[in-house]
């Protein structure tokens, strides 16, 4: 049988309807609703997806907040971190074939600008977002552009392949400044800053200090992604601290993944003279900073990181993975059936573990 007949009859299998989570209207919370199965273009791909990550964009776009007020149209399947198994190809699809295993970048950049013809999609001016802008993966079924299909092994976990994403969010950010033989500090240890601590690690770093607030998520960041040293700032002078661990002199590299305004001012002080930060924490509410002192008179090198590379990104993590520098499957620390997904979100937003997992379907 050739792919054309086999995506026929998986797809005449289906009855034309699926599960989704919804963001139904402009409030807070999402229903399941059963929706038809979207249709795609010749440029697209259908995947059955097994597995979704919760990100904080998506408790944002839960809980209705102004990130989400200004971006978010209801009513919209949103969710945007998954893996899954493509079932159909468009007409003009190359490289793709039904039965295939993929992760999903989601950046959707117009290819067309300076930014994307200069290796830089991830940074378009006129990006779209899967599951913000356009309809998402919490859902049985998803269509999305096959330019964002990254194959995986058919051997790795959905739920592993569901958090390539997230992890190439901080391998993006630890790779922009060198972090070999140097002493390392990441601020705010959510999913993606225990995978950078991880990383850091990977990428032979003298020693990786890590802060949260959350004693159990510096706990997971020690046990699971090799941090040296865990401080929590509600209980430590962070800048001391880092100081005592630098023979005075202050972290060489600074990761900011918290985006906590205390956190970042925190990052900046913690910060040797001539080091260097990149900031991929997004703050609520503008940060008030003194240049002089932290930035002009350190001669501090600043990055400010967003998203991940396309595909250089990925083809890292996979590196580092495939070399066993990581063990992408610590950063799932929860797993819920869609079905439950009010207790998955409260369980998310709650910040004391790593990555939740929805598995649509159940």
């Amino acid at each position: 049988m050739n792919d054309k007949s086999q995506q026929k009859e998986v797809v005449a299998t289906m009855n034309g309807k699926m599960q989704a989570l919804v963001k139904a209207e402009a409030a807070p919370g999402a229903v399941i609703q059963e929706v038809d199965i979207p249709k795609i273009g010749p440029k697209d791909i259908l995947v059955k997806v097994h597995a979704a990550a919760i990100c904080g964009t998506d408790i944002h776009i839960f809980h209705w907040n102004k990130y989400a007020q200004d971006r978010i149209k209801p009513p919209m399947i949103f969710g945007h971190e998954f893996a899954g198994e493509v079932i159909e190809v468009g007409s003009q699809v190359e490289g793709l074939e039904v039965g295939d295993h993929i992760a999903g970048e989601t950046h959707i950049p117009c290819g067309q600008c300076l930014l994307c013809r200069t290796g830089k999609q991830h940074i378009c001016r006129d990006m779209l977002i899967l599951g913000v802008h356009t309809p998402g993966v919490f859902s049985e079924y998803a269509a999305i552009p096959a330019v964002l299909a990254w194959k995986i092994p058919k051997e790795m976990p959905w739920d592993v392949g569901a958090v390539l994403e997230p992890i190439g969010v901080a391998c993006h950010a630890v790779f922009m400044a060198g972090t070999a033989a140097k002493n390392v500090l990441v601020t705010g240890c959510g999913p993606i800053g225990m995978a950078a601590v991880g990383i850091a690690q990977a990428l032979g770093a003298r020693q990786v200090i890590c802060t949260d607030v959350s004693d159990q998520r510096l706990e997971l960041a020690r046990k699971d992604w090799g941090a040296d040293v865990t401080l929590n700032p509600t209980k430590v002078d962070v800048v001391a601290e880092v100081r005592k661990l630098t023979d005075g002199l202050g972290a060489d590299v600074v990761i900011e993944a918290s985006g906590a305004p205390a956190g970042i001012k925190q990052a900046f002080q913690a910060m040797r003279r001539g080091g260097e930060i990149v900031l991929f924490g997004l703050p609520s509410e503008e940060v008030a900073l003194d240049l002089t002192e932290q930035v002009i008179y350190k001669e501090a090198v600043v990055y400010g990181s967003t998203g991940r590379g396309m595909w250089d990104t990925w083809y890292n993590v996979m590196a580092l993975i495939e070399a066993g520098k990581i063990d992408a499957a610590k950063m799932v620390t929860d797993r819920f059936p869609m079905s439950q997904f009010e207790e998955a979100f409260k369980v998310a937003a709650a910040g004391n573990g790593g990555k939740v997992v929805l598995y649509p379907g159940r």
